[in-house]
Order: structure tokens, then C-alpha cells, then sequence
């Protein structure tokens, strides 16, 4: 089996060669650039031999356009808060409007998506990340999300819209550039941060929406759920392929989730007690009871979240070794 008819295969819960494994990081030093971005990306891929690959772009890039502004301190997991948000009162909602792709930072990522496509080291699915929403208002205008939409609903409601539109937008041109389809982050749907109620009303509605929009058109669309406290049942009702989420941290389990969806499971790797803190053989360990877990179809081996740039090099070596993967040993290891 080549790289995309393993993924095919562990979507459609069919019997694999091998399990089908996924790396991926963000590249803080050049991520504001399109061409540094993708080399970065391609060099890491072809290092550790993954069967996709994820683009992870700056974490601000999402928001930049509307008026926050990133920090330039680096964070244990890679990525760089917002040092201002564009949302200070509740009259600031108004301000959100739908964004022209080819000259936003979307359009950085479209840049780095056709770059890293038509690279010869592309030699498995591509897909681009997209934060939800309500995930994306929360970084607009930080703690104080929960009370404007109690009391300004109608104006978050608006903002929502246009992020929405925003988001339909980009999948659009990213599957119009033959991305397989789209790596779908939500933080919303946790308890941590809403209420069943809030994620029915200000977070579910658009989710389903951007997602419906690439149904039929994408051949890999993965809900990332971020976080803990899931509202798991919800996020399985979602349009996807694969449901990706840190079960090693909060439930489900991968057995338990598994059994509430119809594609396939994507995690099994706690990314910072097991690659970052575990030996390689405790890592090989972790992976092969993942495998056990969903019985050896319907997974994709993954971490649970974005790997820390401080990765232990020769703990993924060993994980991708272990599942029969390919890796490239020459010169040192992407940074």
C-alpha cells in the first residue's frame, strides 16, 4: 500500500499493511513564512516518514487579519499567543468581516499548501489546519467571550458569521488545490470553556456547516478536538472522517470513541509524557496499545495534540521503526 490508500484504508476501517502514523509540530522560527514554512514542514515529514501531512501554520495567522497581534515569546508547545486581542468591548464584534483570501494570511496558507504539494517529498495526503469559530472568537478577544455571549449574542453571532464565510472560503480553495481536506480544530466544544448549551447554539451550527460545505469534495476531514472535558457525543455527530483528540489525557479512551463514531480514531501518543518524557521502548510500548485498542483497524497512530518542538528525535525514529515506517537518517534532525 502507498501512503493514501493506507489512510483510505484505516478510514474505511479495512485491514492496512501497516498502521498508518501521523507527525506533526509547529515551526515558530519560520512560520510567518510561506516558503519556510513549507520546507520545514517537508524536511520533517521526510525525516520521520508520516502517512500525512499535517500544515500547521502560525497560530496567530488565523486571527491577524481581524486585528490581534502575536507575541513574539515562544511557547513549550511551539506556538505564540496573542500579545493583543482585537475584541475589547462589546462594540468591537462589529468590526469582524469576512476576509478576502488571496490577500489575508489565508493566503499565506494557500501559499505554503501549493508549495509543499508540488514538492517530490509530498508523497502522502496534505490537509490544512482550520480552527473553528468559536474557537477563533475566543482568540479574538480572550476571556471575556463567555460573558459577551450572554449579553451581546446577536453581535458575536455576526462575527461568527464571517468567520464562517472566511473559513467555507478557504477549504474551497485549499480542495480546489487537491488538499486531501482539512484538519478541523475545535477548543470550543469543552466544558472548560462552554456549556452544552453555548456549543449548541454558538458552536455546533457553524461546525457543521464548514464541514457539510467540503462533504463529497474532500477525501480526509479530521475533527480535531482540543483539550479536555470534551462534549465527545456532540463532536461525534459532526460530518468527518477521523476524530482526533488526546485520549491518553481525557476520555474517551480510543476503544471507548471508536465505538460512537463510523471513521476512524486518530491519537494514541501522549505528546508530552510519553515523547517527550518516555523512553523510546515506553513510546513503542504506548503505540502498540493503542494498535490494541482500536484491534488493529480504524486508527491512525498520532499524538494527541501538536508534538513540542522539544521532541525527543530518536523516540519518533523509534515509533515510526516500530510500525514498519520509513525514516531518513541522513543529516541532523529538522529543528
Amino acid at each position: 500500500m502507498n501512503k493514501f490508500e493506507r489512510v483510505k484504508a484505516a478510514l474505511r476501517r479495512e485491514p492496512v499493511d501497516r498502521p498508518p502514523y501521523a507527525f506533526w509540530r509547529h515551526f515558530p522560527q519560520v512560520d510567518r513564512s510561506a516558503a519556510g514554512l513549507a520546507q520545514s514542514t517537508l524536511r520533517f515529514h521526510e525525516r520521520y516518514g508520516s502517512d500525512m501531512i499535517k500544515l500547521t501554520p502560525s497560530s496567530g495567522s488565523a486571527v491577524e487579519d481581524w486585528g490581534c497581534v502575536e507575541s513574539d515569546t515562544i511557547l513549550p508547545d511551539g506556538h505564540r499567543p496573542c500579545a493583543s486581542h482585537a475584541i475589547e468591548s462589546p462594540g468591537d464584534w462589529g468590526k469582524i468581516k469576512p476576509l478576502d483570501i488571496e490577500s489575508s494570511a489565508y493566503g499565506r496558507q494557500l501559499e505554503t499548501l501549493v508549495r509543499t504539494m508540488v514538492d517530490r517529498r509530498a508523497d502522502a495526503p496534505v490537509v490544512p489546519t482550520l480552527m473553528s469559530p468559536l474557537s477563533l472568537a475566543r482568540k479574538l478577544c480572550g476571556d471575556r467571550l463567555r460573558q459577551d455571549l450572554r449579553e451581546r449574542p446577536e453581535a458575536v453571532s455576526q462575527a461568527l458569521e464571517a468567520i464562517t464565510e472566511t473559513l467555507i472560503r478557504f477549504a474551497a480553495l485549499a480542495i480546489a488545490e487537491e488538499a486531501a481536506g482539512i484538519f478541523y480544530a475545535i477548543q470550543a466544544a469543552s466544558h472548560r470553556f462552554h456549556t452544552e448549551e453555548e456549543y449548541a447554539t454558538f458552536g455546533a451550527p457553524y461546525d457543521r456547516r464548514i464541514l457539510e460545505s467540503v462533504q463529497g469534495r474532500a477525501h480526509l476531514v479530521i475533527i480535531h478536538a482540543h483539550g479536555d472535558e470534551l462534549m465527545f457525543d456532540r463532536l461525534a455527530a459532526l460530518p468527518a472522517h477521523a476524530q482526533s483528540w488526546d485520549a491518553r489525557a481525557t476520555p474517551p479512551s480510543l476503544k471507548e470513541g471508536k465505538a460512537k463514531i463510523t471513521g476512524a480514531v486518530m491519537g494514541g501518543l501522549s505528546q508530552w509524557q510519553t515523547l517527550m518524557e518516555a523512553s523510546p521502548d515506553e513510546a513503542v510500548a504506548e503505540a502498540r496499545d493503542a494498535i490494541a485498542q482500536a484491534d488493529g483497524l480504524g486508527l491512525i497512530l498520532a499524538p494527541g495534540c501538536v508534538i513540542p518542538p522539544a521532541v525527543n528525535d530518536a523516540t519518533l525514529i523509534a515509533i515510526a521503526k516500530s510500525l514498519g515506517g520509513t525514516v531518513q537518517l541522513r543529516g541532523i534532525p529538522p529543528s
